[in-house]
């Protein structure tokens, strides 16, 4: 399968391409080459595939990247700068998060993909004490949170009426096992003030995720959380994950509790 990675530079995107270049055609997508220095000493350099420079912000670049292409896999997120201040007068996360998802739902129509991935962000624990099924939203109104639902919607609109073939992952927070570190490099477990909470996912067993939906032609549309502790079972539908997806998680997470 030829599939494109949108947000391939990322933490999350290094491991998406490592675990899908081995099955598949890959056509890695970012910004700009500075986008890859950030992970590549971790990561190392990536010679899986092709690499494409692509702002998910221009339509005609995202059309270009998306053409020739049977799968999506959409990683590229905004995150909010550290003053909340910052993201109310910064057009980025809705240009990015918003703009940038509904140029790959519209691209991905045109040139007939047949499927997307769309990775979200969703806490395991609603805050009123709701099982989180797919149709139930996320809650809070910060901005970030804000866009993640809403492309939640977009994806859900796209598919209702579009016919797209779309699985959402909702993902709480993403570390790495095997290293011992998280997004922000930080070092993980108790004594370093980073315990393991039923949220976090090893982005390994996200990757595997990632590839899980988008070989599967079953269902057309679903909204999953991805969560590495069985603890998560009891307030969101990670198990419901596993068993659509046949996802089993390799990260041990208890080494940090």
């Amino acid at each position: 399968m030829k599939i494109v990675v949108f947000g391939a530079a990322g933490w999350a995107g290094r491991a998406v391409i490592e675990n899908l270049s081995p099955h598949h055609q890959v056509r890695a997508v970012d910004l700009n080459q500075g986008a890859w220095k950030e992970w590549e000493d971790i990561d190392g350099a990536w010679n899986g595939g092709e690499v494409v420079h692509a702002d998910i912000r221009d339509y005609a670049a995202t059309e270009k990247a998306i053409r020739g292409m049977d799968a999506v896999i959409h990683l590229t997120v905004c995150f909010p700068p550290p003053e909340e201040s910052e993201f109310v007068v910064d057009p980025n996360p809705f240009l990015i998060n918003l703009k940038g998802l509904w140029n790959i739902i519209h691209a991905s129509q045109k040139h007939g993909v047949q499927r997307i991935v769309h990775l979200g962000s969703s806490p395991v624990a609603h805050r009123d004490g709701v099982f989180f099924s797919a149709n139930v939203r996320r809650v809070g109104f910060d901005l970030y949170a804000m866009t993640k639902r809403l492309q939640e919607e977009m994806c859900r609109h796209a598919h209702e009426g579009l016919g797209l073939k779309i699985i959402i992952l909702r993902a709480e927070y993403i570390v790495d096992s095997r290293l011992g570190i998280g997004r922000y490099r930080e070092k993980l477990g108790p004594e370093a003030g980073h315990p393991a909470t039923p949220g976090w996912v090893c982005r390994h067993d996200l990757a595997e995720a990632c590839r899980l939906a988008v070989e599967t032609d079953s269902p057309a549309f679903d909204a999953l959380h991805i969560a590495g502790s069985k603890e998560a079972d009891a307030t969101c539908n990670s198990a419901h994950a596993r068993d659509v997806l046949g996802l089993q998680y390799a990260g041990d997470l208890d080494r940090y509790r």
